[in-house]
Formats: C-alpha cells, structure tokens, sequence
C-alpha cells in the first residue's frame, strides 16, 4: 500500500521504519524536515509539503502532537482538495470530541476517518508491540486491520470514533496519576531517610505495585530524564484534554488538578522537553 505519513517525531520514526520494513511505500512529511529526511530510504520518500504526501498516498497515518498541529496539516486548503477519496487514520492523542469534529471535517472533504491511538512508548513502537486501539465502523476496522497489525500484534475495535481517543485519554490520566503518587511515596521515604531498596522490595510484593515504578525508578534516583519516551509537555497536553472532556461529566477531577499542578512545577523547571518521569521533580522540587 502507498502510504502517506505525517509526523515523524519520537513515535512516528519507528512507526515509518515498521511500515516500511512491511514493503509499504511511505512518503512521509514532518514540519520539522530534519526529522523526516533521516528516515528517506528504499520505501520511504520524503515531501516537501504535506500535500504532496496525501497526494501520493491511498491512506494517510497521522501522528502529530495534538489537534491544532493536524489542523494546521491536513485541514489547510491544499491538502483538504487533495484528501478527497483516502483513508485518514488518526493515530495521536486527541480528545474524544475533538477526533468526532475531525472526522466530520474529512468526511465532508470527501475522505474516510478512523482514529487509531496506541498505548505504549519508544520500545513497543520498534518491535510492532504497541497496543492499538480503534474507533471506526466494522467495516473500517476490518479493511484496515491488517495494516493496524504492523503496529501492534492484536489491533481492537472498541466502538464508534471518540470511544478510543476516550479510552486513550483515560489510560494516559493513569500514567500521570501514578507517576505522581508513586514520586510522593518515593519522595517521603528518602526524607524519612528510609532504605529505597527496602521500600522497592515490600512494593513489589504487594498488589499496590506497577511496572511503570521500575521503569522509571533509576530516571528518578539519578535526576536523569534525557532521551525521552514520552516528554513531560505532552503528559501535561493530556491531563489538560482529560480535564476539559470530564468537565461535563459529574467527576470529581480535584486528584487530577493536583497532578497537573505538579506537572507544571516540573515543566517550570525547563523539563518539558524531558522524561515524563521528571514529574518527580515538580513534586519533591528540583534536584532533591
């Protein structure tokens, strides 16, 4: 299948390097042109602009950081004349409403709209293990299955689209959650001049423990958040779509403001760019 890919950031390299290593020809665009000329090979071709990318392509992968950045490349003029008769695949974390409002747009420019969000980071996305969640119609999901599947090994159809991004946003307001709870309690016992390793060792016995803890617990320890999976300026993107979609739900976000709040403490400290694991140094303050 030709394919058009646009946005080749931290996860959009190893997802291009998937398709391809799949015999998909890719043409691939990226604001930041940098980033997708190191990926130009045997089956992938880089554009210009991202018109000439959807031109290209029967089906077009959208992996850009939050809803104005596709707006701004898919929705332009341009583009939305040349989109006419594709398949769009929304594969970033958007919000439940913002993805329904995309897919009414592209649909009237005469193109098909999926949303397809994935759960997991740089590892997963290299070995096809990520976790691919789809908000389309039976149909949709069953046509596009088996290009989903490059991704991840089993690709589900949770409902119609929103139902995913929702599920999406629910899943990433878990990652916020626990990192910060997990900082605090890491946090206390070293004021507490407590034994890290004794305190690791009891958690891990018990129900309260997460692998996450572990994967992050050495970024935390040396105060080292460089080479990011998932930087803290998108974590901080998420919790605030959470928030804005729980507004009109009856739920009880006071937790989650607090995160954000400590989220922000870390961002201030010039660690957007950073590990999302550097939460821990908007909780216990920078360098403790």
């Amino acid at each position: 299948m030709r394919i058009a890919f646009l946005g080749t950031g931290l996860m959009g390299r190893p997802m291009v390097q998937r398709l391809s290593g799949a015999g998909h020809e890719v043409v691939v665009y990226n604001r930041t042109r940098a980033r997708a000329e190191a990926l130009a090979g045997e089956r992938v071709r880089v554009a210009r602009k991202p018109a000439e990318a959807v031109q290209a392509a029967q089906c077009v992968l959208l992996m850009l950081s939050d809803e104005p950045a596709i707006r701004a490349v898919l929705l332009g003029e341009e583009v939305r004349r040349g989109v006419s008769g594709r398949t769009v695949i929304q594969m970033g974390t958007i919000g439940p409403a913002q993805s329904r409002s995309l897919m009414a747009e592209v649909e009237a420019a005469g193109a098909s709209y999926l949303e397809a969000p994935v759960l997991g980071s740089l590892p997963e996305a290299r070995d096809g293990r990520l976790i691919v969640m789809v908000g389309a119609t039976q149909a949709q999901f069953e046509a596009h299955r088996p290009l989903l599947g490059v991704f991840g090994p089993s690709p589900r159809l949770i409902g119609p689209v929103g139902q995913a991004a929702g599920i999406k946003l629910a899943l990433n307001q878990l990652i916020a959650s626990l990192t910060a709870a997990f900082s605090l309690s890491l946090g206390f016992v070293q004021r507490q001049g407590g034994e890290v390793d004794t305190f690791m060792g009891i958690l891990r016995e018990s129900a309260l423990y997460a692998p996450t803890f572990d994967k992050k617990l050495a970024r935390m320890l040396s105060h080292d958040y460089g080479d990011p999976n998932f930087p803290a300026k998108h974590l901080a993107k998420d919790v605030d779509l959470f928030l804005a979609e729980s507004g009109g739900l009856g739920l009880d976000t006071t937790l989650l403001q607090g995160v954000r709040h400590s989220i922000q403490r870390a961002l201030d400290q010039g660690l957007a760019e950073a590990d999302y694991s550097a939460l821990f140094e908007g909780v216990t303050g920078p360098g403790s």
